[in-house]
């Protein structure tokens, strides 16, 4: 009985993989203006990428729109806050941006919270300014879950900081604030189990999964690590679950998309003693069997790029080939798509 129970197994797996393995990579219009720190979003069938980082930590606020029927980017109005680390999710056709960082008013270079939550109507490239997030907090993440919006996790100052630095302490934060958009209003939510920031996340038959990411500081070359913890959060019951199978490549600073019941994530960054990386590796989460799948890799490594899935193409835009800390940035103009 124990065999037949693995040999169906094993056909399952094999059944999944071969359902993957149909997928490919393929070159679209490249990326306008490379940068890294971007993030993505699609909203009625464009993909929009927003932010980007200059040196110095200068946010550059912009905000692309990509047609996939005329493999075109065009570039809208920039972002009214120009911040960086900044959650995006869709909701309705538009799109939802909350916290993030910005420099100080004055002295040195530093990444400082803000609480600010901004709607984005692609249709009529306008921005509206919300009630503002009651946490303030650079690289959370953000997902829509029915009519409610869930800002989940993040980094935070220390008790007599103004700012994330990687010089001083600062920490990441467990909070979940709950975004009711009829009512423009926020409250609070149970906090995530392993609070950390530069996660990625995505939504399946309405639960919340909350994947890798960064435990302790907020930058990869000081005062934290990657996990490669993977969470359930099911909104309705406002309660996290058991941790699920984890990411076969702990990272941070990568994006994902949702497609047909699976998460797919890539790119990302890493660093330990001997090595300062970027990740080429396409990795799919299934929740309903709570099990992990390695696809072919995205053909550019890089972290901080901007990813959503369109139609039945995960996409995936510029970022940094380097990671961060090296003294380097070679930002790649580089769009690829995997193609299911």
């Amino acid at each position: 009985m124990k065999a037949f129970f693995r040999i169906a197994f094993l056909l399952g797996v094999a059944c999944w993989s071969t359902v993957f393995a149909q997928g490919r990579w393929v070159k679209l219009a490249p990326f306008p203006e490379p940068a890294e720190e971007l993030l993505g979003a699609s909203a009625s069938g464009k993909l929009y990428v927003f932010c980007g980082l200059a040196p110095g930590w200068k946010p550059i606020g912009m905000v692309y729109e990509y047609d996939p029927g005329a493999d075109r980017w065009t570039k809208k109005n920039p972002m009214p806050l120009p911040s960086h680390h900044v959650a995006f999710t869709e909701y309705k056709g538009k799109i939802y941006a909350f916290g993030g960082f910005v420099l100080p008013q004055s002295g040195p270079a530093a990444w400082v919270p803000i609480d600010s939550a901004w709607e984005y109507d692609p249709a009529r490239d306008t921005w509206r300014a919300l009630a503002p997030l009651p946490t303030k907090r650079g690289s959370p993440v953000a997902v829509t879950v029915g009519d409610r919006m869930y800002v989940i996790g993040g980094a935070v100052t220390g008790p007599k900081e103004a700012a994330v630095h990687p010089a001083r302490a600062h920490y990441s934060t467990g909070a979940v604030e709950e975004y009711d958009p009829a009512t423009n209003s926020w409250r609070s939510r149970a906090p995530l189990p392993t609070p950390r920031n530069h996660a990625t996340a995505g939504v399946v038959n309405g639960k919340v999964y909350v994947i890798g990411g960064r435990v302790g500081g907020a930058f990869v070359s000081s005062g934290s690590s990657n996990v490669g913890v993977v969470e359930e959060y099911d909104p309705a019951a406002d309660l996290w679950g058991a941790p699920k199978a984890r990411m076969p490549s702990a990272r941070s600073a990568m994006a994902s998309g949702v497609l047909g019941g699976r998460i797919y994530v890539t790119g990302g960054e890493g660093q330990d003693y001997r090595s300062m990386f970027t990740f080429r590796a396409l990795e799919a989460y299934d929740p309903a069997t709570n099990t992990w799948a390695s696809l072919p890799s995205m053909p550019v490594s890089r972290h901080g790029l901007a990813g959503a899935v369109v139609g039945n193409r995960l996409h995936m835009v510029s970022g940094d080939v380097q990671s961060a800390g090296t003294g380097v940035h070679v930002h790649t103009d580089a769009h690829d798509a995997y193609e299911f």
